[in-house]
């Protein structure tokens, strides 16, 4: 369900989020192709968008049962952001290698994510794919503290008032909404993350961390470049959020009604 979930987003809001990454590159969105190739590196973040997903919701699931059993209703948000926390963290370890190939894609005018796959190897060693890692989870984790919370208060919310379980497009609703909020609020994490894996080798910002690149940012651009591309990632999220969580809990209801039968 993760993994169809997963790779269902990523390819339906691909080009608003190669919009965002261009708005966040240090070039400017024009520079770094403007409107044109809006879908190049999307071979890299089809490969891991499947397996990322399944690891996230597994680990969330798995966490989300063991708190469910061990801390009481009022503490159940706890729960549920501690869960979306190490779903993130799992996930980064597939997710962070097809970003940083996806978002040099991006931003690049002709190398393909295979070319950019072996230059980045080639020069920086398997460690360079894993460039951003530590603000990559910096940025996730804080995302999904606020956004699984918010997602399952909001569904938990709805079932009260009509007094059955939410249905897959009412949790696509709530996810979009969740998702827009923690996309706005987290917004300053994900532009320091993309600069990070944008910058060339062993620059300053190359080796940085997330706080030092967002002071590097706000240095530069103030607090307008710490929520550059704010639009279209509150916008990606909301409809992803929307897109991901509805195909998640549709996935999840349709297995159900199949073991059921």
């Amino acid at each position: 369900a993760g993994a169809a979930a997963g790779l269902s987003v990523d390819l339906a809001l691909y080009p608003l989020d190669t919009i965002k990454t261009r708005l966040q590159s240090a070039e400017g969105f024009w520079k770094t192709g403007g409107f044109r190739g809006i879908y190049r590196g999307i071979g890299s973040i089809a490969t891991g968008s499947m397996p990322s997903a399944g690891l996230f919701f597994c680990t969330y699931e798995t966490v989300k049962h063991l708190s469910a059993r061990s801390l009481p209703e009022k503490l159940q948000p706890v729960g549920h952001s501690l869960a979306a926390s190490c779903g993130e963290i799992m996930a980064c370890f597939v997710r962070v290698p097809t970003e940083v190939i996806k978002q040099r894609a991006q931003a690049s005018h002709s190398l393909s994510s295979r070319q950019l796959l072996i230059a980045t190897v080639r020069q920086e060693g398997f460690s360079g794919l894993y460039r951003g890692f530590g603000s990559t989870v910096m940025r996730e984790v804080p995302f999904s503290f606020l956004q699984f919370p918010i997602w399952e208060f909001f569904k938990k919310y709805w079932a009260e008032k009509q007094g059955h379980s939410t249905l897959p497009w009412q949790s696509a609703v709530c996810g979009a909404l969740s998702g827009g909020l923690a996309a706005g609020i987290t917004t300053p994490l994900d532009v320091a993350k993309t600069r990070i894996m944008l910058a060339e080798r062993n620059s300053v910002m190359a080796s940085a961390n997330i706080i030092d690149a967002m002071r590097i940012v706000y240095s530069e651009k103030q607090v307008k470049g710490l929520f550059a591309g704010i639009t279209p990632r509150m916008l990606w999220i909301s409809i992803g959020g929307a897109v991901f969580l509805g195909m998640y809990d549709e996935v999840l209801s349709l297995m159900h009604k199949a073991h059921i039968s």
